[in-house]
């Protein structure tokens, strides 16, 4: 409704909003749910290791400068936006570092996560293969599947995520031998839905994620022994899912779907029957006890002689410095003219990162210490940007750190990041072998997301970024905790310490009512522009007063007032829409979309001068959209702009890009 009603700008960011799973509702959900479990079972404080204590200072800290950013970001609606979502993943991290766990809770947990993924993969697998010939170009347009995320990168990276804490956990002799099996072939079901999404990022994450298990995480001989069968039914399914790709004859498409289906389930049921032989084997006839020197020989031999097929592979495919020159020479060209040849996943790295690049290193270089706000991104790439595209992020978790938040975010956000790791560190060498599986299956997890998240937009999806730091949190609960002395829980003359705990509760209440506030409001707004968006037509006055109550709602953003805008547009109110495009230009003066139709609406009134003005800024902050420059040609040429022949244009661009 809002991309017929607004056009490209507040269609953007409504889809951007859904796209990153509501944060301020996913915000609300794990806040409540953390007060409830603080009720509930009160978390022994006093045993939380230091590492994790400094973790969450710093993380706080960084969700302090968000917030703060504010003030000096341009558009400050997003920024709040932005600084929401980031106390999402403080609050997750929180929830779960927390509360200190044990082996067994630990892996109940992480195992639920893991399996819920599975099952919704086996969904998406079978819903693809009952879908009819026109649903299939829906959910796999331009043959990469986008569902159920909306977005092809994050799908991959959604079953990625899963896969690896799959592998580690399934590789654990303390887990039973069917539960083993199941996760080893949920693995395979994970990953070729994953190559279903033809992801190019996920491509080259995993080779880095393969090098950081074996090289940082225990166990390497048992890995290794895992990944064999994984792999082998991974490749052995891979053919047929690459080929479910090409939906240009219906008939041809579902045929090929229902073969990829057949064959991903095939493989991950073979797989799941032989790891489940294997750990019986294991465990009945002790195998990793009557001769570990030997398994660890073999499973060494094997992997040595894996690494030198692989070296002599590459180079026998082609000249490693050429292919790694081409690379670079695709990454820089942006997207290849011919887009449609070969498999995309070996067709380059053409795409116009490299150029959100340039402008986030620009940004950071001009702003080094503060940055230019919270998820300000997309109105500094619409001045200097190069490409056609209009991004609202960098698509890097680390340029976005620098460019949006500077150096003083990127220390916080580094020390928190380290301390965090610091303690799972310690976990991987806890006593209890299944707290150390465990342990490096979550940190596994989160880093699949990072290493990923380096070269796309996964900070700002909050249903990738709030499980990241969840995993991070499980590996942080199970560090040792420190031991509490005796002398600490009473005070002089042998009375219990209770004047200080009526103030940390009232501190602690305020400070919960003041984070309520700053999530309530937007996510309340937002609700009052979709109820105005969907009854605008039948009852423009209720949508004009709903669109009042959602600017008041949230007072940053200038979300509402374009919508408004655009309603009077369509009922022929110039005076009134003109009111609201200057409401939305008081809260963001560089928004593009509202100079526009200030212009245009100059123009129809026979003000050149103002439109001249009006619209010549529009193209100063959006210089590569054509609609704006057609207009000011219009009013140089001594015409006047026709308003609804403006809206039609902008209607048509942003269904294109719907």
């Amino acid at each position: 409704m809002l991309v017929t009603l607004v056009g490209i700008p507040a269609a953007t960011r409504v889809a951007r909003a859904a796209s990153a799973k509501d944060p301020q509702f996913v915000v609300i959900d794990e806040v409540a749910g953390q007060l409830i479990a603080l009720i509930a079972v009160p978390p022994r404080l006093a045993e939380v290791p230091r590492a994790v204590w400094v973790a969450l200072a710093a993380l706080a800290a960084y969700t302090a400068l968000s917030y703060l950013s504010i003030l000096w970001a341009t558009d400050t609606g997003v920024a709040w936006e932005g600084a929401n979502r980031t106390l999402l993943y403080l609050a997750v991290f929180a929830l779960f570092a927390l509360w200190r766990q044990h082996g067994t809770s630990a892996a109940l947990l992480l195992c639920l996560w893991t399996l819920a993924l599975i099952v919704l993969a086996a969904f998406t697998a079978l819903h693809l293969d009952a879908a009819s010939a026109a649903a299939l170009r829906t959910l796999i347009p331009g043959g990469r599947l986008d569902y159920p995320t909306g977005y092809p990168n994050a799908n991959a990276a959604q079953w990625m995520m899963a896969f690896w804490p799959a592998v580690l956990l399934a590789r654990s002799a303390r887990l039973p031998w069917a539960l083993r099996g199941v996760l080893a072939g949920g693995a395979v079901l994970l990953a070729e839905v994953a190559l279903l999404s033809q992801s190019r990022g996920s491509l080259y994450a995993t080779p880095v994620m393969v090098v950081l298990v074996f090289a940082l995480l225990p166990g390497r001989t048992r890995t290794f022994a895992l990944l064999v069968p994984v792999v082998c039914g991974i490749g052995a399914a891979a053919p047929a899912v690459l080929r479910a790709d090409d939906l240009h004859d219906g008939a041809v498409a579902r045929a090929a779907v229902h073969s990829a289906t057949l064959a991903m389930f095939l493989a991950a049921a073979v797989v799941a029957l032989v790891v489940s032989l294997l750990a019986v084997a294991e465990t009945r006839m002790g195998l990793s006890r009557t001769s570990p020197g030997r398994i660890r020989t073999g499973v060494r031999l094997a992997a040595l002689v894996t690494l030198v097929a692989i070296v002599v592979g590459g180079l026998a495919f082609g000249k490693p410095v050429s292919r790694i020159e081409r690379g670079w020479d695709t990454f820089k060209g942006g997207y290849a003219t011919d887009s449609t040849s070969g498999n995309r996943l070996i067709g380059g790295l053409g795409s116009n990162r490299y150029d959100f690049y340039r402008v986030a290193l620009d940004e950071f270089l001009h702003h080094p210490l503060a940055g230019i706000g919270a998820d300000n991104f997309e109105q500094q790439y619409l001045l200097h940007g190069r490409s056609n595209e209009t991004p609202h992020y960098p698509h890097s978790i680390e340029l976005r750190t620098l460019a949006e938040t500077g150096l003083i975010g990127a220390l916080l956000a580094l020390v928190g990041l380290a301390a965090a790791l610091l303690a799972a560190a310690r976990a991987l060498r806890a006593p209890d072998p299944l707290a150390r599986t465990v342990c490096a299956a979550a940190v596994a997890g989160f880093a699949y997301w990072v290493v990923h998240g380096s070269f796309d937009w996964f900070w700002e999806f909050a249903g990738l970024g709030a499980p990241a730091f969840a995993l991070l949190g499980i590996g942080c609960s199970l560090a040792p905790g420190r031991t509490v002395s005796s002398r600490e829980p009473a005070l002089q003359g042998g009375a219990p310490r209770r004047p200080r705990r009526p103030l940390a509760i009232a501190f602690g209440g305020l400070l919960a009512l003041v984070c309520a506030a700053s999530l309530l409001a937007p996510w309340l707004s937002k609700l009052e522009i979709e109820n105005a968006a969907h009854i605008w037509t039948s009852r423009p006055q209720a949508a004009y007063s709903r669109l009042k109550s959602a600017a008041a709602l949230d007072p940053l953003a200038d979300e509402a007032f374009l919508v408004a805008g655009s309603i009077a547009l369509r009922y022929d109110e110039p005076a009134r829409a003109e009111h609201q495009f200057s409401l939305a230009l008081e809260r963001d003066p560089d928004d593009a979309y509202a100079t526009l139709e200030q212009g245009a609406i100059a123009s129809a009134k026979g003000d050149r001068a103002e439109a001249l003005r009006l619209l010549t800024r529009a193209v100063k902050l959006d210089p590569r959209e054509p609609v704006t420059r057609q207009a000011l040609e219009t009013v140089r040429s001594g015409r006047r702009v026709s308003i609804e022949e403006l809206n039609d244009a902008i209607l048509l661009k942003a269904q294109q890009i719907e």
